[in-house]
Order: C-alpha cells, then structure tokens, then sequence
C-alpha cells in the first residue's frame, strides 16, 4: 500500500533562541528536505508551514510558522516529521525505502521463485545500495540494489522483480 505521508525525519534539538529547530534526515539528505515548505506531524494529521530552512552538515535547520521561541521550539523535541509524496518530485526509477521495505522478491522469468521479502536495505557511500532479503526460513540474503538484478519494482502489486547474480541464492551447507 502507497502511503499518502511519509517519515522523513526526526526534530532532535533547538538551534539558538529563537524557534530554529534541528532536523535528523530519515530521507535522503538534508538538501533534499529542504525543498519542501511545509511539514506534517501525527502521520500527516497537523501541517508545519515552514519559515525558513538551512542546511548545516547533514542537519536540516528550521523554523516553523509559530514557533518563535526557545520554549515552543523545545516542545518539539522528539517529534517525528512527514512529508506529503504528492509533494516530493523524484525522478523516474527512483523509490522511497519505505515503499521497497517488505515488498517480495521474485525472479524476473520464473514468478513462481519467491526469494524473500525485503526486509532492510543499507546505503553504502560511493557503491550501490545493499538489499537485505529474508526467506521463509528465516535465512537473510544480500542482494546489490543495481540494474543488473533489480529488473523491475512493482508498489501496485507489492513485488520486487530479480534477475539474481550467479551464487546470491545458492546455499553452501
């Protein structure tokens, strides 16, 4: 199922006296939150119009509309950020983890090969992303999050279509 709001970060401390919170990234990076002009919290339920925003090392600094103090800005401590996907422009091919997490993994030509289900995926800077895929019996398997493997990504019918490389699946014991 596609969600309509998406987690994308956590409001993890103040930044000065005047309302400027400090967000921790939960999608892609700072740079990418700071494209978006409004926020969500209660999974989408209370918007925050968004002032001003900066980026500062790989934190997102901002204020929100009404939030003009050290003291409002503390209450939101702790609080979970959503983004709204009609407002998130990614390019083609592209896909937030939280739609491919638990999507099941099937081989591109034979559908009836199940591998798994995705359960984790992990970025590795300046190499591909790594796909965690644990089977029935509980055994995980790594797969590289690249063209040559993933074949196809299906959010309507919750599928994920391989073309494994030689080995990935092969059990030595």
């Amino acid at each position: 199922m596609v969600k309509e709001f998406l987690e994308c970060g956590k409001i993890v401390t103040t930044h000065g006296v005047k309302g400027e919170v400090k967000i921790e990234p939960w999608a892609d990076s700072a740079e990418f939150l700071k494209g978006f002009k409004t926020f969500y919290l209660n999974n989408g339920q209370t918007e925050l119009k968004v002032k001003s925003s900066r980026v500062h090392k790989s934190a997102l600094l901002a204020v929100f509309d009404g939030i003009d103090d050290m003291d409002k800005a503390l209450a939101m401590r702790g609080k979970v950020l959503f983004i709204k996907r009609a407002d998130a422009d990614l390019s083609d091919g592209k896909f937030f983890w939280q739609d491919l997490i638990g999507l099941e993994v099937v081989d591109e030509n034979d559908h009836s090969i199940v591998y798994g289900k995705l359960r984790d995926i992990s970025e590795i800077p300046g190499a591909n992303d790594v796909y965690y895929i644990l089977n029935e019996e509980g055994k995980e398997f790594l797969i590289p999050g690249i063209k040559d493997v993933v074949k196809k990504i299906d959010l309507e019918e919750n599928k994920m279509y391989i073309s494994p490389l030689e080995g990935l699946f092969d059990d030595e014991n």
